[in-house]
């Protein structure tokens, strides 16, 4: 049975891991709210990514995979942004990731080879308007990736998905009704905007054996948005 934690994971998408999880492994899930995942066979332990230090204290000394999905979406011109929110979406996206995995890196190491699943976005790979503040945080994250996946190979494996627009509470005012999630489907080239489930299996992958022999690798999991140029 493998020991996973999940940063963040008490709704969308992580709480959609973590009902995939819970039969055949040890899930902890570190999160602000435990009202979604009441009724799931996981061990919560309160923590808000942003202020809070991770009590390693509460982990068990092996760490077989972790999936960090606190994030945000910030969507405004250029123009009207202030450095505030760049810095506030470098910190809940990036920096507060960095310090996650510092604190439970002796726990990483110590499993056979663990996996991290970090989420990024498919604005950090193409020009979208609007995206300067989230694309330049999830950037980050990227080349964050890559370096660490090189420098602890073998021990951890380091892969991180790329989502488009995902149906989560995150995202509501997005899709919060018919309109615009008619315009969202039609932006994707498989006429669809993602759901939880979408990218929670490919998380699922990347933590599950089946993927030993991959890191270093940003997977699009986006309804071909950026790789696809569809007429029509």
């Amino acid at each position: 049975m493998k020991n996973i934690l999940l940063i963040g994971g008490s709704y969308g998408i992580g709480l959609a891991i973590a009902k995939e999880l819970q039969h055949s492994n040890n899930v902890l899930i570190a999160s602000r709210t435990n009202q979604e995942i009441i009724n799931l066979n996981v061990t919560h332990i309160a923590f808000d990514a942003t202020t809070d230090t991770l009590d390693i204290s509460k982990l068990p000394s092996v760490i077989d995979g972790m999936v960090y999905l606190p994030g945000s979406i910030n969507l405004r011109p250029f123009r009207g942004l202030k450095i505030e929110a760049f810095e506030n979406d470098l910190q809940i996206n990036f920096i507060s990731m960095v310090k996650v995995i510092q604190t439970i890196l002796p726990n990483l190491t110590a499993s056979t080879q663990s996996s991290i699943v970090l989420l990024s976005s498919v604005a950090a790979s193409m020009g979208m308007p609007f995206h300067t503040s989230i694309a330049a945080s999830k950037g980050a994250i990227e080349g964050f990736a890559k370096a660490l996946a090189a420098e602890y190979a073998p021990k951890i494996r380091v892969n991180v998905i790329a989502p488009s627009l995902t149906d989560t509470p995150l995202a509501d005012k997005f899709l919060n009704n018919d309109v615009k999630k008619e315009k969202s489907s039609e932006r994707h080239p498989l006429k669809r905007f993602g759901q939880p489930e979408d990218i929670a299996q490919m998380a699922l992958f990347l933590l599950s054996e089946k993927s030993s022999w991959m890191s270093g690798q940003i997977l699009h999991v986006d309804g071909g948005m950026s790789s696809l140029l569809v007429n029509g």
